[in-house]
Protein backbone atom coordinates (compact mmCIF):
# COMPACT_ATOMS: atom_id res chain seq x y z
CA UNK A 1 0.00 0.00 0.00
CA UNK A 2 1.07 3.24 -0.67
CA UNK A 3 3.29 5.46 2.39
CA UNK A 4 2.64 8.97 3.17
CA UNK A 5 5.85 10.18 1.60
CA UNK A 6 4.81 8.14 -1.55
CA UNK A 7 1.44 10.48 -1.63
CA UNK A 8 3.49 13.63 -1.09
CA UNK A 9 5.40 13.00 -3.58
CA UNK A 10 2.89 11.72 -6.50
CA UNK A 11 1.61 15.40 -5.36
CA UNK A 12 5.05 17.07 -6.22
CA UNK A 13 4.88 14.74 -9.54
CA UNK A 14 1.77 16.25 -10.30
CA UNK A 15 2.89 19.73 -9.47
CA UNK A 16 6.19 19.27 -11.76
CA UNK A 17 4.00 17.92 -14.73
CA UNK A 18 1.38 21.23 -14.44
CA UNK A 19 4.32 23.21 -14.26
CA UNK A 20 5.52 22.30 -17.75
CA UNK A 21 2.03 23.25 -19.07
CA UNK A 22 1.70 27.30 -19.84
CA UNK A 23 -2.24 27.11 -19.13
CA UNK A 24 -1.96 25.45 -15.59
CA UNK A 25 -2.14 28.08 -12.64
CA UNK A 26 -1.96 26.14 -9.33
CA UNK A 27 -2.43 22.96 -7.77
CA UNK A 28 -4.23 22.75 -4.33
CA UNK A 29 -3.81 20.02 -1.97
CA UNK A 30 -6.95 19.22 0.30
CA UNK A 31 -7.81 17.06 2.88
CA UNK A 32 -5.19 14.73 4.60
CA UNK A 33 -2.47 15.82 1.93
CA UNK A 34 -3.60 19.65 2.45
CA UNK A 35 -3.25 21.21 5.87
CA UNK A 36 -3.83 17.86 7.83
CA UNK A 37 -0.89 16.18 6.53
CA UNK A 38 -0.71 14.60 10.77
CA UNK A 39 -3.43 12.35 9.54
CA UNK A 40 -1.82 10.59 6.39
CA UNK A 41 -1.25 6.95 6.50
CA UNK A 42 -0.94 4.28 3.83
CA UNK A 43 -4.71 4.49 3.56
CA UNK A 44 -4.70 8.16 2.83
CA UNK A 45 -5.32 9.48 -0.54
CA UNK A 46 -5.05 11.93 -2.66
CA UNK A 47 -7.78 15.17 -2.93
CA UNK A 48 -6.82 18.04 -4.78
CA UNK A 49 -8.05 20.79 -7.05
CA UNK A 50 -6.15 22.02 -10.25
CA UNK A 51 -6.70 25.43 -11.43
CA UNK A 52 -6.61 26.08 -15.22
CA UNK A 53 -6.39 29.52 -17.26
CA UNK A 54 -9.44 30.60 -18.92
CA UNK A 55 -10.74 28.19 -21.36
CA UNK A 56 -8.14 25.06 -20.85
CA UNK A 57 -10.93 23.70 -17.91
CA UNK A 58 -12.83 21.00 -20.81
CA UNK A 59 -8.90 19.88 -21.76
CA UNK A 60 -7.77 18.84 -18.36
CA UNK A 61 -11.02 17.15 -17.97
CA UNK A 62 -10.53 15.22 -21.23
CA UNK A 63 -7.04 14.13 -21.15
CA UNK A 64 -5.55 12.14 -18.76
CA UNK A 65 -1.73 13.06 -20.28
CA UNK A 66 -0.72 15.51 -17.53
CA UNK A 67 -1.72 12.96 -14.93
CA UNK A 68 -0.01 9.94 -16.87
CA UNK A 69 3.23 12.42 -16.89
CA UNK A 70 3.26 11.98 -13.41
CA UNK A 71 2.60 8.22 -12.89
CA UNK A 72 0.30 5.60 -15.29
CA UNK A 73 -2.98 5.23 -14.27
CA UNK A 74 -5.42 2.19 -14.12
CA UNK A 75 -8.47 3.79 -14.40
CA UNK A 76 -10.87 6.54 -14.03
CA UNK A 77 -13.77 7.87 -14.36
CA UNK A 78 -15.39 10.98 -14.35
CA UNK A 79 -17.89 11.56 -11.12
CA UNK A 80 -18.98 15.46 -11.04
CA UNK A 81 -18.90 17.44 -14.15
CA UNK A 82 -15.99 19.30 -12.88
CA UNK A 83 -13.60 16.24 -11.74
CA UNK A 84 -12.67 12.30 -11.89
CA UNK A 85 -11.72 9.49 -9.31
CA UNK A 86 -9.00 7.74 -10.27
CA UNK A 87 -6.61 4.84 -9.44
CA UNK A 88 -2.70 4.48 -10.27
CA UNK A 89 -1.12 1.82 -11.25
CA UNK A 90 0.88 1.23 -8.31
CA UNK A 91 -2.61 2.11 -5.78
CA UNK A 92 -3.00 5.53 -5.10
CA UNK A 93 -6.61 6.49 -5.16
CA UNK A 94 -7.06 10.00 -5.55
CA UNK A 95 -10.20 12.39 -6.37
CA UNK A 96 -9.53 15.83 -8.33
CA UNK A 97 -11.38 18.76 -9.69
CA UNK A 98 -10.64 21.08 -12.07
CA UNK A 99 -11.36 25.00 -11.88
CA UNK A 100 -10.55 28.22 -13.37
CA UNK A 101 -9.94 30.88 -11.06
CA UNK A 102 -12.98 32.60 -11.82
CA UNK A 103 -14.79 29.63 -10.65
CA UNK A 104 -13.10 29.32 -7.05
CA UNK A 105 -14.83 31.57 -5.13
CA UNK A 106 -18.44 29.78 -5.63
CA UNK A 107 -16.75 26.61 -4.90
CA UNK A 108 -17.13 24.70 -1.42
CA UNK A 109 -14.14 23.13 -0.11
CA UNK A 110 -12.21 22.70 3.40
CA UNK A 111 -8.68 24.73 3.82
CA UNK A 112 -5.96 23.46 1.17
CA UNK A 113 -2.81 23.85 1.02
CA UNK A 114 -0.72 25.21 -2.19
CA UNK A 115 1.61 22.46 -3.62
CA UNK A 116 2.11 24.76 -6.64
CA UNK A 117 1.73 28.38 -8.37
CA UNK A 118 2.93 30.49 -10.95
CA UNK A 119 4.04 33.72 -9.29
CA UNK A 120 1.28 35.69 -11.30
CA UNK A 121 -1.73 33.88 -9.32
CA UNK A 122 -3.02 35.72 -6.24
CA UNK A 123 -3.08 34.17 -3.13
CA UNK A 124 -5.89 31.38 -2.72
CA UNK A 125 -8.70 31.64 -0.58
CA UNK A 126 -9.19 28.87 2.23
CA UNK A 127 -12.53 28.04 1.66
CA UNK A 128 -16.22 29.25 -0.07
CA UNK A 129 -19.65 28.13 0.25
CA UNK A 130 -21.86 27.21 -2.91
CA UNK A 131 -24.08 25.49 -4.98
CA UNK A 132 -23.01 21.03 -5.81
CA UNK A 133 -22.97 20.09 -8.93
CA UNK A 134 -24.95 16.90 -9.56
CA UNK A 135 -23.74 14.08 -11.46
CA UNK A 136 -25.39 12.43 -14.86
CA UNK A 137 -27.37 9.36 -13.34
CA UNK A 138 -26.16 7.18 -15.68
CA UNK A 139 -25.59 3.17 -15.16
CA UNK A 140 -21.83 3.56 -15.38
CA UNK A 141 -21.66 6.68 -12.88
CA UNK A 142 -23.46 4.45 -10.53
CA UNK A 143 -21.41 1.63 -10.76
CA UNK A 144 -18.34 3.45 -10.33
CA UNK A 145 -19.66 5.36 -7.79
CA UNK A 146 -20.05 2.16 -5.85
CA UNK A 147 -16.96 0.27 -6.52
CA UNK A 148 -15.10 3.52 -5.32
CA UNK A 149 -17.33 3.30 -2.06
CA UNK A 150 -16.21 0.10 -1.51
CA UNK A 151 -12.35 0.81 -2.23
CA UNK A 152 -12.62 3.93 0.28
CA UNK A 153 -14.68 2.01 2.89
CA UNK A 154 -12.82 -0.91 3.09
CA UNK A 155 -9.18 1.61 3.75
CA UNK A 156 -11.29 2.77 6.30
CA UNK A 157 -11.48 -0.40 7.81
CA UNK A 158 -8.08 -1.28 7.87
CA UNK A 159 -7.54 1.92 9.59
CA UNK A 160 -10.12 1.46 12.19
CA UNK A 161 -12.35 3.47 10.81
CA UNK A 162 -15.63 1.42 11.35
CA UNK A 163 -18.15 3.86 11.70
CA UNK A 164 -17.37 5.22 8.53
CA UNK A 165 -16.12 2.42 6.72
CA UNK A 166 -19.33 0.62 7.38
CA UNK A 167 -21.62 3.67 6.00
CA UNK A 168 -19.13 4.30 3.02
CA UNK A 169 -19.75 0.00 2.26
CA UNK A 170 -23.11 -0.83 3.64
CA UNK A 171 -25.13 2.48 2.87
CA UNK A 172 -23.26 4.58 0.05
CA UNK A 173 -22.59 1.68 -1.87
CA UNK A 174 -25.87 -0.03 -1.49
CA UNK A 175 -27.55 3.69 -2.47
CA UNK A 176 -25.94 3.08 -5.81
CA UNK A 177 -26.73 -0.94 -5.96
CA UNK A 178 -30.56 0.07 -5.54
CA UNK A 179 -30.36 2.77 -8.11
CA UNK A 180 -29.05 0.43 -10.78
CA UNK A 181 -31.51 -2.17 -9.81
CA UNK A 182 -34.31 0.82 -10.86
CA UNK A 183 -32.53 1.38 -13.69
CA UNK A 184 -32.20 -2.47 -15.09
CA UNK A 185 -34.87 -4.21 -13.01
CA UNK A 186 -38.43 -4.80 -13.74
CA UNK A 187 -40.19 -2.71 -11.36
CA UNK A 188 -43.62 -4.02 -9.48
CA UNK A 189 -45.08 -1.05 -8.24
CA UNK A 190 -44.39 2.85 -7.75
CA UNK A 191 -40.86 4.68 -6.74
CA UNK A 192 -40.80 7.71 -4.29
CA UNK A 193 -39.39 10.25 -6.21
CA UNK A 194 -37.87 11.71 -2.45
CA UNK A 195 -36.99 8.00 -1.23
CA UNK A 196 -35.06 5.19 -3.61
CA UNK A 197 -35.88 3.06 -0.84
CA UNK A 198 -39.58 3.17 0.23
CA UNK A 199 -40.82 0.34 -0.81
CA UNK A 200 -38.10 -1.49 -2.65
CA UNK A 201 -39.18 -4.77 -1.01
CA UNK A 202 -42.22 -4.93 -2.92
CA UNK A 203 -41.24 -3.09 -6.01
CA UNK A 204 -37.78 -5.46 -6.50
CA UNK A 205 -38.46 -8.74 -4.64
CA UNK A 206 -35.34 -10.75 -6.27
CA UNK A 207 -33.05 -8.27 -5.39
CA UNK A 208 -34.09 -7.34 -2.20
CA UNK A 209 -33.19 -10.89 -1.37
CA UNK A 210 -29.92 -9.93 -2.10
CA UNK A 211 -29.59 -6.56 0.74
CA UNK A 212 -28.79 -8.82 3.87
CA UNK A 213 -25.78 -10.18 2.46
CA UNK A 214 -24.84 -6.50 1.41
CA UNK A 215 -25.37 -5.18 4.43
CA UNK A 216 -24.00 -7.80 7.26
CA UNK A 217 -23.87 -5.61 9.91
CA UNK A 218 -21.19 -3.05 11.51
CA UNK A 219 -18.48 -6.29 11.93
CA UNK A 220 -19.05 -7.30 8.74
CA UNK A 221 -17.87 -5.11 6.33
CA UNK A 222 -15.61 -7.40 4.19
CA UNK A 223 -18.22 -9.78 3.60
CA UNK A 224 -20.64 -7.24 2.78
CA UNK A 225 -18.18 -5.47 0.54
CA UNK A 226 -17.81 -8.72 -2.09
CA UNK A 227 -21.38 -9.45 -1.89
CA UNK A 228 -21.79 -6.30 -3.29
CA UNK A 229 -18.77 -6.26 -5.67
CA UNK A 230 -20.50 -9.84 -6.73
CA UNK A 231 -23.49 -8.38 -7.48
CA UNK A 232 -22.05 -5.27 -9.64
CA UNK A 233 -20.39 -7.77 -11.61
CA UNK A 234 -22.87 -9.94 -12.67
CA UNK A 235 -25.01 -6.76 -13.40
CA UNK A 236 -22.56 -4.79 -14.79
CA UNK A 237 -19.25 -3.34 -16.32
CA UNK A 238 -16.94 -3.87 -13.32
CA UNK A 239 -13.24 -2.51 -14.17
CA UNK A 240 -10.77 -5.43 -13.22
CA UNK A 241 -8.31 -3.92 -11.32
CA UNK A 242 -10.39 -2.13 -8.83
CA UNK A 243 -12.12 -5.65 -8.62
CA UNK A 244 -8.45 -6.98 -7.68
CA UNK A 245 -7.79 -4.05 -4.99
CA UNK A 246 -11.24 -4.35 -3.13
CA UNK A 247 -10.39 -8.14 -3.34
CA UNK A 248 -7.39 -7.72 -1.72
CA UNK A 249 -8.20 -5.22 0.78
CA UNK A 250 -10.64 -8.54 1.76
CA UNK A 251 -8.11 -10.71 2.57
CA UNK A 252 -5.91 -8.73 4.27
CA UNK A 253 -8.61 -7.61 6.48
CA UNK A 254 -10.07 -11.45 6.84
Amino acid sequence: MPSPVQLLTRLDALASSLREREDALALLALGSVGLETHRLDQHSDLDFFVLVAPGAKPKYLAALDWLEHAHPVAFSFYNTPDGCKLLFDDGIFAEYAVFELSELPHIAYTAGRVVWKREDVPNLSASSCVRATSPAPSPEWHTNEALTNLLVGLHREARGERLTATRFIQSYAVDRVLALAALHGAEQGGADPFMPERRFEGRFPEMAARLPGMMQGYQNNEASALCILTWLEDHASVHPRLAAEIRQLCRQQS
